[in-house]
């Protein structure tokens, strides 16, 4: 029997990232780089997406790229950027949910579009 990876929360990706960055990595990027690092890796998850799933045809030099492996990535840049502006990513998701459970609660389920 496979035995299942252990779930991480996000406290716990903020933590060991930070601990990576202040001993394999140095020190954190500044926020401007870690936001320009973050635009860059976004766009190499929708040029993933485009040619997956879109029209586009895929490169030789993209053929290997694996989708996890790239959100993985954004993640990784959204969570320093995250612990260098003081952001606790658990409690901002939790507000989060509670916002798009009071504005948007009724939103989709009447959108005629969706149906």
């Amino acid at each position: 029997m496979e035995e299942q990876p252990k779930s991480l929360t996000l406290a716990e990706a903020q933590k060991r990232v930070d601990a990576w960055i202040n001993t394999t990595g140095v020190r954190y990027f500044s926020e401007l780089t870690n936001m320009a690092i973050l635009t860059e890796e976004v766009g190499e998850v929708a040029r993933l997406i485009s040619r997956t799933y879109g029209e586009q045809s895929f490169k030789e030099s993209d053929r290997d790229k694996d989708l996890g492996d790239e959100l993985a990535d954004v993640l990784w840049v959204l969570i320093c950027l995250a612990n260098q502006t003081g952001v606790d990513l658990t409690a901002a998701l939790e507000k989060n949910f509670e916002k798009k459970n009071s504005r948007d609660k009724d939103r989709h389920i009447e959108n005629k579009k969706l149906k």
